[in-house]
């Protein structure tokens, strides 16, 4: 096989792309994974309670005693407010981080005796919400937007 074809294939299995390539292919994926995570929790969750917040209140769990209200303000707050904030990039690290801990709510203490099927969803989005509240909102964020002007 010729050698040219050979680097050809072999750079385009490998996605071996040059370094500037590389970093803004991963800037425009952290921000689809960002935002589109955002959004799944913000209109699968957060808006269903929001809009049917007093329906739900008084039956919704109270896994850490502070009454189901409390509850579910904390969790809509997270879910519905918290996903606005992670969308736009703007206080990243704090929205992750209260989504996070929503997260590790359900996994724990909620979802705690349930088969892993039924915690699974609530894992998998723990892990993004993780990695947003270590690495922040990336560089097509309002975070560092703000971080360069100030």
């Amino acid at each position: 096989m010729n050698q040219n074809i050979k680097n050809i294939l072999l750079k385009w299995l490998f996605l071996d792309l040059n370094r500037q390539t590389e970093t803004r292919f991963l800037d425009w994926s952290y921000l689809f994974v960002r935002v589109s995570t955002a959004l799944i929790m913000l209109f699968s969750h957060g808006y269903g309670k929001l809009t049917g917040f007093s329906n739900i209140a008084p039956h919704f769990p109270n896994p850490l005693g502070l009454g189901s209200t409390l509850s579910l303000a904390l969790v809509t707050g997270a879910e519905f407010f918290g996903a606005i904030l992670l969308a736009l990039g703007l206080f990243t690290r704090w929205a992750g981080l209260s989504l996070l801990f929503t997260m590790i709510v359900a996994v724990f203490i909620f979802h705690w005796p349930d088969p892993f099927k039924e915690k699974e969803l609530a894992v998998l989005y723990g892990l993004f919400f993780l990695l947003f509240t270590l690495a922040g909102g990336g560089k097509y964020s309002l975070d560092h937007f703000l971080k360069k002007k100030l």
